[in-house]
């Protein structure tokens, strides 16, 4: 992976380091920077040149926090612009959002002695990279005073100061080290989501969606209470919130989760035929699964249909994968097809084996077969 993404660091980037914290008045010439950096900078992956950058920070700024904050602040560029949804549109004006990653880890590492300056300085990186990295440890280690400032921000009137305060407290953030404490009790951070499950912003509501899913992994009771009792008078957008944030629940058919979106208990609807095109696939190749439904009842029927594929692994077992489907609406009598296409071309986060794949569609989360495929080398 960070072999890929070096670019977001790219090779220029300690001395657009030098030349911003120069600005700013940091006192220190932009080639010393550029030294300390080390003429290896430009062969290391992603993270380790976000570390090398760090360790030049605390080279160079002074040693105090307390005199590094408000420099490091000063040399930030401009925030991330956002669109009428609140969506990011732009990193500002640096190669990328991961340019701010040596400021992360420099607060993450060096401010933990210094909390509401620290969180002054987060504040402002936050709205230009993110702060959920940088944030962990200080939940981790003041978590009553990190959560006081974090209710602040969530009424910020910046998208990307709210998001924080959902996206920071996640329980299992990818790429981030777990919130133990979080996992075992998730309750401390519900009171932020509450303030925001209705933000303006589609890109803070998305965050609390995948927030509530990550409690879901552990506390789907939890998870459950809170959907039910949001259901209640939910605007559309809430609602729409609340099933992002019940799909894993719903991709592993959990009944609990299917009825609070209406789909509780068996549907009318059968599956009355199938097939995969080709019957007979390469590794590398594609796919196409087919699936015909009927109502035979005398009333309109619907159904969450989802698809579920069990995959050969390399022992020869099994594992079931579902893909999130569409919800259907029939007529009494009527037919319709469903399609997808499947790749299957190795990837990062799947590897395929050869071997007879089954292939199900799952009503309501109650599977129904489909046809198979055999794989092939």
């Amino acid at each position: 992976m960070a072999a890929t993404l070096n670019h977001l660091i790219p090779a220029h980037a300690p001395q657009l380091l030098g030349e911003h914290l120069a600005r700013a008045g940091a006192g220190l010439r932009p080639a010393a920077l550029v030294k300390s950096a080390g003429p290896d900078f430009d062969s290391l992956p992603l993270m380790a040149r976000g570390q090398r950058l760090a360790d030049a920070l605390i080279r160079h700024l002074p040693s105090k926090f307390t005199q590094a904050a408000p420099l490091l602040v000063a040399s930030m560029g401009a925030p991330m612009a956002l669109d009428a949804q609140g969506e990011p549109v732009s990193a500002g004006d640096v190669p990328s959002g991961f340019f701010y990653l040596a400021h992360s880890l420099f607060i993450a590492q060096q401010g933990l002695n210094h909390l509401d300056i620290a969180m002054d300085a987060q504040h402002a990186l936050t709205q230009r990279f993110t702060a959920e990295f940088s944030l962990r440890p200080y939940l981790q280690q003041h978590t009553q005073a990190t959560l006081t400032h974090l209710a602040r921000w969530a009424q910020d009137t910046n998208a990307h100061v709210r998001r924080a305060a959902s996206e920071a407290t996640r329980p299992r953030l990818p790429w981030a080290a777990r919130l133990s404490d979080f996992v075992r009790d998730p309750s401390p951070a519900l009171p932020l989501l509450q303030t925001l499950r209705d933000d303006p912003s589609s890109y803070v509501r998305r965050s609390v969606a995948n927030h509530l899913n990550d409690i879901g992994k552990d506390h789907p009771e939890l998870l459950l209470a809170v959907a039910g009792d949001w259901f209640k008078q939910a605007p559309p957008t809430r609602a729409a919130l609340l099933r992002h944030a019940m799909r894993s629940l719903i991709k592993a058919g959990h009944p609990q989760a299917l009825a609070l979106l209406g789909h509780g208990g068996a549907s009318a609807l059968r599956v009355s035929g199938g097939a995969t095109v080709p019957a007979r696939a390469a590794i590398g190749t594609s796919v196409r699964l087919q699936a015909e439904l009927h109502n035979p009842s005398g009333n309109t029927a619907s159904a969450l249909a989802d698809w579920r594929v069990h995959y050969v692994k390399a022992d020869g077992q099994t594992s079931a994968k579902v893909f999130k489907g569409s919800t259907l609406t029939l007529a009494p009598g009527e037919t319709c097809v469903l399609e997808k296409t499947l790749s299957l071309r190795q990837m990062s986060t799947r590897t395929h084996y050869p071997g007879s794949h089954r292939v199900e569609l799952a009503l309501n989360g109650q599977a129904h077969a489909v046809a198979t495929f055999e794989l092939v080398p």
